[in-house]
Parts: C-alpha cells; structure tokens; sequence
C-alpha cells in the first residue's frame, strides 16, 4: 500500500438542494450539510473528530462552524485553495486519519454567492493585473481560452459542446439551476462576456452548499452504508512563473500524476470524471492535464457527445456540474466530489449513471486559469473494486 491509498472512505454525503436562499445564513447552510452528511453515514455529530473547512467557513472558519455544531473535534484544517479547498480537505484529512489524529472527518463548504455578498482581502497582485482587465474572472479565462485557440486550433463550438453536454445532464436533475437543454447554437449566440466566451460558457452562480464525511477502515466496516474508498491525492500549485506562465496548462498537469501514481492507476482505467467547470475552457485543458487525450486536442475530444453519459468516451458532471447545476460561494470541488460518490455508489440519475463504474476521477481548480491556481486531484474507487 502506497501514502493514503485505501485508509479512508467517503461514507456520507450531501448537497443542499437549495440554490437561491435569501433567508438563510452562510453558518445555517455549512450545519444543515453537515447534519445532512452525517446522517448519510450513519452517523451522528457526535462521531466526528476531524472538521476541514476552507475561508467559506463564516467568523474564525472551522472554530466557528465547530462552536456552532457543538463539536470538539482531536483534529481541525482549514487550509484554503478556493474552489479545490474540499479536493485539498480529503487528501489532508486522509493523511490525518491514516496518522491516527481522527478517524471520522467532516468537511463542509457553503456560501451565497447569488443573494448575499461576496467579499475577501484583494491578493497583493490586484494593483498590476487588474488595470489590464482581468477581472471579473471571465476576462482571465477568456485570455487562456484564445491562446489556446490559437496555438492549437480549438473552436468557439467546441467550447459550447461542453457546456451542452453539462445541460443533457442537467435536464435529470430536479436541483439543477439551469435545466434547460441547450444546443451548441444556443451557446454560440449567447452573448460575449469576455471575448471568446459567450455566456453560455460561463458557471452558473448560486446558493447552498455540500459536505462529506471521510471515515477510517475501521469506522467504515460497521457502517451499513457502502462507502467510495480514496485511492490517490495528488495537489499543485501552478503560479505565474515570473510572467513565463503557460496559460494553456492547468495545475492538474501536476497534480494529476502523483494522484494516479498513489492510485496505481492511468487516466484509461477512470470510467468517470468530475471536472471544474467554472468556464468550458477550464474542461478542456483539464481533460487534457488529466491524460485523457494530448495536450491541444481537448476540443476533438469533446467531439460527438464524447462528455456525455452514461456512453461517451468520458462520461462527465452528470448532475449538471457547476455549469448547469450549482456553484455555491463560487466554489465548485465541492460538488464535483459529490457526485463522484453518487456514481460509485450507483447512485446518479437512472439516466446518467455510467455502467458498472469502478473508478472515478475529481479534479478541482482554486485561482485563475491564466495566472496563479491550485489545483487537487482525487482517484476514488467503488469499494467492492478497490
């Protein structure tokens, strides 16, 4: 056995179904998925003694959310990574586990990027990039997505099929912000945001939340409920490089191997992936760095309904994903895991369950896809398969 490869299991998960909440706090939605994953395992909050949270976390983060839930937990992370914070979570918190600091861990990410505000300290680069353009984020993952039209040919429509594949999934979930099925055309005549991204290639922004519990082998053998066994944890940053950056390139290029290498696995072995998707550009080099195709031919791959389930090549974000179906506090990892776990559970919608699926793969990103990003990647396996 290699590093963290089988000590831990995701045994409980929920995702809020809420997508607009006006009438909630940021601290009531992180308790009510808490208390929402816990019961999914079989659990109580009084079994949890590791709690991982990332700057959604309201007040002094995980100390805050512990208070609120009257939890004392032998072991707290609150490492942050924006939206690969909770891919960043279960690698830690596997590694804690494995070390004997806990041996149930509750991760938790909320926030109301739709109907409360969103705020956060500017990073020290804001003053010498911002006067250029690039934010609102868009404008950063416009730029990556030209220059990666440009050094390999890639199209506007072969952007919009990834979002069309993400709504054919969508339709199946009653959660789903966006459940309209959209065609190429649709996204293409959509309007631009930030040259080349029309914004039907945009995430969608919404309330709510999601959380896990994460579970030693021995707590996971009396559980009645059958659990998704972590199988690789592979993280990265991938900087500006002193302005030499590739912005073609994501941080899974990094973290990617050191997950499979953990995992034993190659990218032909995953029969499903959760993929970031806060732009379409953001899929296709991911697709890339993940090793399902050469770098510069994501736009191919996406070809011909290769993203969709339960049939494609590489069935992807069937609840919809953070382009159709929720992206709370603007932060995806979360979900991505999620629905990982339904579909090795055999849990997704009848209508994109993928077959007999053994392995899945989570990919999360945090930052911006043409400057600075962390990047965390997770192997996980259906239990009776790993």
């Amino acid at each position: 056995m290699s590093g963290i490869r089988g000590t831990a299991s995701i045994v409980g998960a929920f995702e809020h179904p809420g997508r607009k909440l006006p009438d909630m706090s940021v601290m009531q939605l992180h308790a009510e998925v808490a208390l929402g994953a816990v019961a999914d395992a079989g659990l109580t909050l009084a079994d949890v003694d590791g709690l991982f949270t990332g700057r959604d976390a309201p007040g002094v983060g995980g100390l805050s959310v512990a208070d609120h839930l009257g939890l004392r937990p032998r072991y707290m992370d609150s490492t942050e990574s924006g939206g690969a914070s909770p891919l960043y979570h279960v690698g830690h918190a596997a590694a804690a586990i494995a070390a004997g600091k806990c041996s149930v861990a509750l991760i938790t990410l909320a926030g109301k990027a739709r109907s409360g505000p969103m705020g956060g300290t500017p990073p020290p680069e804001d003053p010498f990039e911002t006067v250029f353009g690039t934010r609102p984020p868009m404008a950063s993952y416009a730029l990556a997505a030209r220059r990666h039209m440009y050094e390999f040919g890639t199209t506007s429509e072969q952007l919009a099929m990834v979002k069309a594949a993400a709504s054919q999934h969508a339709q199946h979930n009653p959660n789903a912000f966006l459940r309209k099925v959209l065609t190429v055309e649709d996204v293409i005549e959509s309007p631009l945001v930030a040259d080349p991204l029309h914004r039907g290639d945009c995430c969608v922004v919404t309330d709510g939340g999601g959380a896990i519990v994460l579970v030693s082998r021995d707590v996971a053998r009396d559980l009645p409920r059958r659990g998704v066994t972590l199988l690789g944890h592979g993280e990265a940053p991938r900087h500006s490089a002193g302005g030499k950056v590739d912005v073609t390139v994501s941080g899974a290029a990094y973290a990617a191997p050191r997950a499979y290498a953990e995992a034993g696995i190659t990218a032909a072995d995953v029969d499903y992936a959760s993929i970031y998707d806060s732009f379409t550009i953001a899929v296709i080099e991911q697709i890339e760095d993940l090793g399902f195709c050469a770098k510069g031919e994501g736009g191919r791959f996406v070809e011909d309904g290769g993203l969709v389930a339960p049939s494609g090549r590489l069935p992807f974000n069937t609840d919809g994903g953070g382009l159709c179906n929720n992206h709370p506090s603007n932060r995806g990892g979360m979900m991505k895991i999620i629905e990982a776990v339904r579909q090795l559970r055999a849990e997704a919608h009848p209508a994109v369950q993928v077959p007999d699926c053994e392995i899945g793969v989570v990919s999360g990103v945090g930052g911006d896809l043409a400057a600075r990003m962390r990047s965390a990647v997770l192997v996980l396996g259906r239990e009776d398969a790993a």
